[in-house]
């Protein structure tokens, strides 16, 4: 069994009684079946499940999941997050920092400035380059209408093929 800090993160774990917080532990690691469980724990298969529909049960598994993931997950994902800040792409960078700003509970899971910048440059970006090869058409004597002809043609043709 993973070693839980007592803090209030984890209170509703530690509200529970010591059996109930092994099975919760052996659950968490989910390596032995629901009878072995209730056996290590001096029960049976049928009070297991019992425990496992109280709210109360359910709530100390969340707090387990929660505290366990903290401290066995949360420093590592923390250096790939600022490694990534590093990264070429601009919009990985992006990311990285949400991430790293959001798990401090620096920003909530909605939109972020820079995230919202970023979609910004590339909006910008995009009908940028729609208007230069619209540009491109017209500087060459072609305007949508005659292009649009021209597609109409080439697809009523091989209609046309295709039927003969």
């Amino acid at each position: 069994m993973t070693e839980v800090h007592k803090n209030s993160q984890c209170a509703a774990f530690y509200s529970l009684d010591k059996p109930r917080r092994e099975a919760i532990a052996m659950l968490f690691e989910d390596q032995l079946p629901d009878e072995l469980i209730a056996k290590k724990v001096n029960r049976t298969r049928r009070t297991l499940a019992k425990w496992k529909n109280d709210p109360k049960f359910q709530k100390g598994q969340l707090a387990y999941k929660y505290v366990v993931i903290k401290q066995d997950y949360e420093s590592d994902a923390i250096k790939k997050l600022s490694e990534l800040l590093e990264a070429k792409s601009e919009m990985v960078q992006l990311q990285a920092a949400n991430s790293i700003l959001k798990l401090s509970g620096m920003l909530s899971d909605n939109s972020t400035p820079e995230l919202d910048q970023a979609k910004i440059r590339k909006a910008n970006a995009d009908a940028r380059v729609a208007e230069a090869r619209a540009k491109a058409m017209e500087d060459n004597g072609q305007d949508m209408e005659t292009l649009l002809d021209k597609m109409l043609d080439t697809i009523t043709k091989e209609d046309k093929k295709d039927e003969s």
